[in-house]
């Protein structure tokens, strides 16, 4: 069938039911008729592929188990014959890995048995909200996102574009600076809960003590100086996505609980004693290599797989750099109307320079590079010298070239500066996490703050 003839195929029901007791059928039609939906519905495979030829819906939900195949075999039809189509698996309950596989497949989202009806409204509501790609022409595209006019950022902004339409779980893998966090709010941005909050959290940055409160949340009174009731991160994000960044940092206590919560949907705040249905999406992202902490055992196993069900990696910036001179214009615009300055240009030489520059922290180096020399600068033109990256264009400096700094400078003076950019560089990537920039430089967190003191670094 030519996507001309699905296109102008009769239009029924809103959503298709497949499952093959005739109860549940009855259970999921019911609910959904008091949402104001019609449904049809069909008992196997086969019926359900005769109504997808014949008639245009909005949403499938269907069962795993069939009497003549499985619920994987429909997805992939679907994904072949109906690709604007969201389907969603139904699966007996502790058989997570089947809703795993189906993700993976393409299925839109999952619901396990029995079958809650809070979770069935959710997943419905999220549906229903899709944007309408034919009818809404200002409809954003991951280019907006995005900067990179490269092959390896085409290939990005396409899998973020298929991403987004999904409720699967994404793990987003990449060096620190690489853009992973804004690759996260174009999957949300683009997808069917762009109108629900994305809540950013960096698992690196919370207490172990307090993170089961600020996932979660607690009631008043369930430990001295909880006055109120306050929601956690799953709460704050319902209806939208959580973002998890430096996943790899989660204590293995807590990695237990984030397992429960994201195969039940349901959280139980501190000093609670029922438990709330969520509705959010799963984001993860961490520059470690999570497969290598698997192998450790300081990751279980078993949470990498729930959240790495489809993997996203954001390339290095020197693996791009045809996309540097855009980029730096782009953020240089930015900068400068933040700034509320003028926005100067950069000169030919500059451009050259950042396009050898080797960029260990890549785009976030880039802005930081970027904003020094539009406050440095002073003028309609940054030049090499405002960007300040001697001596480290192109590759490290070699010995002979550092010692020909330190007689140029003055030993202390060119040590001073190392020491510097070190604790700069550690900074950036710890997003000012002075704790964990201590961890990176392997020094005490006493003698970083000592160091930076000395060297007259602010906060």
């Amino acid at each position: 069938m030519t996507k001309t003839e699905r296109r102008n195929r009769p239009t029924g029901p809103d959503v298709l039911v497949v499952d093959d007791e005739e109860d549940i059928r009855e259970l999921l039609e019911m609910t959904l008729a008091r949402m104001g939906l019609g449904s049809d519905s069909a008992g196997s495979v086969a019926e359900a592929r005769e109504l997808l030829a014949t008639r245009r819906y909005r949403l499938c939900l269907t069962d795993m188990r069939l009497p003549d195949g499985n619920g994987l075999d429909l997805v992939r039809h679907i994904n072949e014959h109906c690709t604007d189509l969201p389907v969603a698996v139904i699966t007996a309950y502790g058989s997570m890995e089947n809703a795993v596989v189906a993700l993976k497949a393409g299925a839109f989202d999952y619901l396990a048995k029995p079958v809650s009806l809070e979770q069935l409204r959710a997943l419905v509501k999220s549906v229903f909200r899709l944007p309408d790609a034919a009818n809404d022409e200002g409809r954003k595209d991951a280019s907006a996102f995005l900067i990179g006019e490269s092959a390896t950022m085409a290939q990005v902004r396409q899998l973020i574009e298929k991403l987004a339409r999904s409720q699967a779980p994404v793990y987003i893998s990449g060096e620190s600076g690489s853009g992973k966090e804004r690759a996260a709010r174009a999957i949300h941005g683009l997808g069917p809960r762009a109108a629900g909050a994305f809540v950013g959290v960096n698992c690196g940055a919370i207490p172990e003590n307090l993170m089961e409160s600020e996932f979660f949340g607690y009631r008043k009174g369930a430990f001295t100086g909880a006055d109120s009731d306050r929601d956690g991160f799953f709460q704050a994000a319902s209806g939208g996505t959580l973002f998890l960044d430096e996943v790899a940092d989660l204590p293995l206590s807590m990695q237990v609980k984030l397992l429960r919560v994201i195969q039940e949907k349901r959280v139980r705040r501190i000093g609670d004693t029922t438990e709330q249905p969520v509705d959010v999406r799963i984001v993860s992202a961490t520059h470690q290599n999570l497969r290598a902490l698997v192998d450790e055992n300081r990751f279980r196993q078993d949470l990498f797989y729930r959240l790495n069900v489809i993997e996203l990696k954001m390339p290095a910036l020197r693996e791009r750099r045809e996309d540097i001179p855009q980029l730096a214009e782009a953020l240089l615009a930015r900068l400068a109307e933040e700034a509320r300055m003028p926005l100067p240009r950069l000169s030919s030489k500059a451009v050259d320079a950042l396009c050898s520059y080797g960029f260990p922290g890549n785009v976030r180096e880039l802005e930081n590079i970027l904003e020094r020399a539009l406050a440095l600068s002073g003028g309609e033109i940054i030049h090499v010298d405002d960007l300040a990256l001697e001596p480290l264009v192109g590759q490290e400096p070699t010995a002979t070239s550092g010692q020909g700094e330190a007689l140029r400078t003055g030993l202390q003076e060119y040590l001073d500066g190392a020491e510097r950019q070190a604790i700069l560089e550690a900074l950036a990537e710890t997003e000012g996490n002075r704790t964990a920039a201590a961890r990176l430089l392997k020094v005490t967190f006493r003698s970083l703050r000592y160091r930076m003191e000395r060297l007259g670094m602010k906060d």
